[in-house]
């Protein structure tokens, strides 16, 4: 079965109530890392189970051994370090946990415990099993040139050549891993189409008009080499935290480049909101074997969708890309960071139960 698959699934899922009790318990050091490990471990096969339950063909861990969906990637890379940050990260009316990543030294990939973690996922499941991890971008983006070590990296071209060698590794490390489906999740696409973030980019001392063009040059050298086997798709966010958001507007300022010139082979592009404009800028989509995966069911709310409304915005979509390269996903993750989005597990599953049966009315 081709992947993304027809109902697919972004990666994070809400934290049971025991494995936030135990990370907690972790960091507060009341149980060691292989208690945690061991909780860890019969949660994911818990989610495991849930999702074979939904009818996905696509298991993620959850992302339950990370706090973040980011930062927990990114500080397992050579050459970066996280730290306290002043203040979090601001979403519309509510603040992240004050956190940061920095580059410090020479970037480049070494043993990176994602890797074995997506092993545990593989090992324990008999369908596909997807990792996801931060793209590059996200390494430059929110930091931007005061992120990164002037004296390790004089002029940004050495930093993005090595960001792009870092990743080419990580690639490499997954497929060695069996893992062949990898997807990057970026938010930086979607606030390069965001007037209020592209301002403060322009703060941070960064020209972003020029960013399009040096991110794809970055993301394609990494996933050049991925055997034929293995598919890396993008996800797109507008920012997901406890069911808020950070950027609005749509992919125009971004359709051309990043749908036609990012080597991806897939896209999962939010589409619950307004926020993310109408599907025009999707007749820049190659025709061919790249797929669109519409998130057209929020992850932010526990209400249901109508499947006949869901079923109309797929028909819109078609008028810009072929019903044979769209999917169906919610529009994010359920839980991008630990705390999770404003919603049950009840409702969790609810929508991803409706995915799957939306996808066999509309595909067969």
């Amino acid at each position: 079965m081709a992947r993304p698959f027809r109902a697919d699934n972004i990666g994070s899922l809400l934290r049971p109530p025991e494995l936030i009790e135990a990370r907690t318990a972790h960091r507060e050091n009341r149980i060691a890392s292989a208690e945690l490990r061991k909780i860890e471990d019969q949660s994911i096969l818990m989610a495991l189970e849930l999702q074979k339950s939904a009818g996905v063909d696509v298991f993620t861990d959850g992302e339950y051994r990370r706090a973040w969906w980011h930062f927990d990637f990114l500080e397992g890379l050579g050459g970066v370090e996280g730290y306290e940050a002043d203040q979090g990260i601001q979403f519309a009316g509510v603040q992240t946990k004050a956190r940061g990543v920095k580059v410090t030294s020479k970037l480049h990939f070494k043993d990176h415990p994602f890797v074995d973690a997506f092993k545990f996922v593989k090992d324990h499941t008999r369908v596909a099993a997807k990792m996801t991890i931060p793209a590059p971008s996200v390494l430059h983006f929110r930091g931007g040139r005061k992120g990164i070590s002037k004296t390790v990296y004089p002029e940004l071209d050495a930093f993005f050549d090595d960001l792009a060698r870092t990743y080419k590794d990580a690639v490499a490390a997954f497929y060695k891993a069996g893992c062949r489906y990898l997807q990057f999740d970026d938010t930086v696409w979607a606030y390069l189409c965001s007037q209020k973030e592209l301002a403060l980019a322009r703060q941070r001392g960064d020209d972003p008009t020029r960013l399009p063009e040096i991110y794809a040059r970055v993301i394609n050298e990494a996933i050049k080499d991925r055997p034929s086997d293995m598919v890396i798709t993008t996800h797109v966010c507008r920012g997901n935290f406890r069911s808020t958001w950070i950027s609005e507007g749509g992919y125009e300022p971004v359709a051309e480049t990043l749908f036609g010139k990012v080597n991806y082979d897939g896209y999962f592009l939010e589409y619950d909101t307004e926020r993310a404009g109408g599907f025009e800028p999707l007749r820049f989509v190659p025709k061919g074997n790249k797929q669109i995966v519409l998130g057209l069911v929020t992850s932010k709310s526990g209400t249901l969708e109508k499947k006949e409304d869901i079923k109309a915005r797929i028909k819109e979509a078609e008028k810009f890309v072929a019903l044979d390269q769209l999917c169906l996903s919610p529009q994010c993750g359920f839980a991008s960071t630990e705390e999770g989005n404003v919603l049950t597990e009840e409702a969790q599953w609810a929508k991803m139960k409706m995915i799957v049966d939306l996808s066999r009315e509309v595909w067969g």
